[in-house]
């Protein structure tokens, strides 16, 4: 919880004000607040908050587009503030992926829980689709590796162990990654 940084969206000055001194209660750090969609945007992007609160229904860009905005490039996790919860409401935050609604007036027992779950859900959706992009770097290199493998065993009628060898060799001998080493195979033996 230390130093989380956050910024609030709402066209209300004062509720802005309120939930500003409710957010410095519970020992987070806000560090802007806008009235409009496209402030918040820039906000965003210029301070690099942990998180954003936002009104649903804003001027300009309202709080759903903000937030579909945010998870798509990576930005932060967003907390939905409303005046009322409707069914529609719930099914269009799901789909901009906000991490949760709340239903003004927000009180402290139910802000804590929701922004520590946004936080924390958040991180690990960044450390899964990591962990996945690493996964998936993986399987190509030893697709190549493996595609790299067979060529040399059918130029220099080898065995699979022998290429593997020679693919390995050359790879701590030139100081580059095996899947570089197999990528330049596979590009030599296409000319």
């Amino acid at each position: 919880m230390a130093n989380q940084r956050i910024i609030i969206v709402d066209s209300d000055e004062t509720w802005r004000k309120s939930l500003k001194t409710m957010l410095g209660k519970l020992g987070y750090l806000v560090v802007g607040d806008a009235s409009d969609g496209p402030t918040a945007l820039m906000l965003v992007r210029t301070r690099n908050p942990d998180l954003l609160i936002i009104q649903d229904n804003l001027p300009g860009v309202n709080g759903l587009e903000v937030a579909r905005i945010l998870y798509e490039d990576k930005l932060a996790p967003v907390i939905l503030s409303t005046d009322y919860m409707q069914q529609e409401l719930v099914e269009k935050a799901k789909e901009a992926r906000v991490f949760a609604v709340l239903v003004k007036p927000i009180e402290e027992q139910a802000l804590f829980p929701a922004v520590e779950l946004a936080l924390g859900n958040y991180q690990e959706i960044i450390r899964l689709e990591k962990q996945v992009e690493e996964l998936k770097d993986t399987l190509e290199t030893r697709k190549l590796v493996e595609k790299a493998k067979g060529i040399l065993m059918k130029t220099m009628n080898i065995n699979e162990e022998e290429a593997f060898k020679r693919i390995q060799k050359q790879s701590m001998n030139k100081r580059i990654s095996m899947r570089a080493v197999a990528e330049a195979l596979i590009l030599a033996h296409q000319i």
